[in-house]
């Protein structure tokens, strides 16, 4: 695979992307259509799509390199993501609609507070833009060691092109086009994943049934970790009730997967497409996880030092481009590229919404088609671009670990507070000192710093993914304490 064969691959899939833009956008670019489509999504296109913004480039590349490691057990969190998924479901959609929400954080003005609202939105735009940096910068190392690089073309340069081209097929259109645009990139990624697994088993001299034995019979294959409760990361329970809470706030708190469910007709097609949607999600999973135990199989098998790899990530690119053949090596890059884009672009357009209905409220005013206003979106989605170029370019400077865990560590600091706003309005009836809640919501994530980094030293316990459950906790309790008695007479 040579980098002229991989660049000319990466520019006819964004040119085929482009072409999708334009005729989606062609009769309909206005504010209305990129913000929710119009309100006309198709549930299964919806459900479809979601698959590959959801997966991202992380579990792509990060989930098999880290079967090396902790073998099956990230299925744990799956299964957690499962029951997380039925609650936003079944609880939070149902608020969203009955409420008629464009901003799901317009929830917390009218609950909390003026304060609590915009604290809510801004959590959401460091969330998400830190969150997709990340998931980009994954695919950004890839496409910058085995394309860019060859030309001495520097890092910065292959994130600007990246966002540049992501915003050329996105500015118009938004959502309606995301819509269409993420169903076809989630073709690619699933027929990518499925292709890889044959050509790995055949490279392997595997047939079907000997793949599915190799897999369940290798070192690899072990999915459930009792032992150690307070010493491992690994451990079911910190693993599952971790998998709930993420998706809790990074999916039903998370303007960007809601805006894709708000923009259908009903509750009842919102509710059939999380639950197609989490269907698949789980049995993807399966697959990603497979194909990392058959990569360290490969490894093993073609003396590939993965020692030397400078991080697990590097294992499925380092395999598909450098020792299989060119089919192969083009189908990987086809999954890699739907996957991480699918989500970066619509990262941005959520980006956008937000700060273009939670600031500059979009949604007061009088005409919101006005072309003032579509040129001023316009302007936060160039911006918000720039802001991701600067989050990637720091995270390059200091990331030592595998991308997989670093987002969901970063997401137990930063989305907790969101949790912790969402169940207080929800589950109680006392009103909030408004004014303090930015400073609680700040002090929550540094309380959870100290006792992350302490918890082993302290109490012998070692935090995993279930950290966001104790910032959330945290945030509930401050809330609390500080809040006062007088009963919301407004029932949601």
């Amino acid at each position: 695979m040579t980098p002229a064969i991989l660049l000319s691959f990466l520019l006819g899939y964004f040119a085929l992307l482009i072409g999708v833009a334009y005729f989606t956008s062609r009769n309909s670019s206005d504010n209305a259509s990129f913000f929710i489509a119009n309100r006309n999504s198709k549930w299964y296109l919806v459900a479809f799509g979601m698959i590959g913004t959801a997966l991202s480039g992380v579990t792509f590349i990060s989930v098999p390199g880290a079967v090396g490691k902790g073998e099956f057990g990230y299925f744990q969190f799956v299964l957690g993501n499962a029951v997380g998924f039925i609650i936003v479901a079944t609880v939070l959609l149902p608020l969203y609609y009955r409420m008629n929400l464009i901003s799901i954080y317009t929830y917390l003005e009218r609950r909390l507070g003026a304060y609590s609202y915009k604290t809510g939105a801004v959590i959401f735009l460091i969330s998400r833009t830190i969150g997709s940096s990340f998931r980009l910068y994954l695919v950004a190392i890839v496409l910058q060691k085995f394309i860019f690089d060859a030309w001495n073309i520097p890092f910065w340069l292959t994130i600007v092109l990246c966002l540049v081209l992501i915003w050329v097929y996105t500015h118009k259109g938004g959502l309606k086009t995301i819509i269409i645009t993420d169903t076809l990139q989630t073709v690619f990624l699933l027929l990518s994943v499925v292709l890889s697994i044959i050509f790995i088993a055949r490279s392997l001299h595997l047939d079907i049934a000997g793949t599915f034995e190799a897999v369940k019979n290798s070192s690899y294959s072990k999915i459930f970790f009792w032992e150690d409760f307070l010493g491992s990361k690994s451990h079911f329970l910190k693993q599952f009730l971790g998998g709930i809470f993420v998706t809790v706030a990074m999916v039903g708190l998370d303007q960007d997967l809601m805006q894709k469910n708000l923009s259908m007709k009903s509750i009842g097609e919102a509710q059939k497409n999380m639950f197609t949607f989490t269907g698949v999600f789980v049995v993807m999973n399966i697959f990603f996880l497979s194909v990392g135990a058959l990569l360290y199989l490969y490894a093993a098998k073609n003396g590939i030092a993965v020692a030397d790899l400078k991080t697990p990530d590097h294992l499925y690119p380092e395999i598909a481009l450098n020792h299989l053949n060119i089919i192969p090596g083009i189908i990987f890059m086809l999954g890699l590229t739907a996957a991480t884009f699918a989500t970066t672009d619509s990262a941005l357009t959520a980006l956008t919404t937000s700060f273009c209905m939670d600031f500059l409220h979009f949604d007061k005013k009088e005409d919101q088609n006005d072309p003032k206003l579509v040129t001023q979106r316009h302007w936060v989605h160039i911006g918000f671009s720039v802001v991701m170029v600067a989050v990637i370019l720091v995270f390059k400077a200091i990331n030592d670990d595998s991308v997989v865990n670093s987002i969901f560590t970063a997401a137990g600091y930063t989305y907790g507070p969101l949790l912790g706003l969402f169940a207080f309005g929800m589950l109680t009836k006392k009103a909030v000192a408004d004014k303090l809640v930015p400073y609680l919501c700040i002090a929550s994530p540094v309380l959870c710093f100290v006792i992350n980094t302490h918890s082993i030293k302290w109490f012998g316990y070692a935090m995993g993914f279930e950290l966001i459950v104790l910032n959330g906790l945290i945030t509930f309790l401050l809330l609390w304490v500080t809040g006062r008695n007088t009963a919301d007479q407004t029932k949601f």
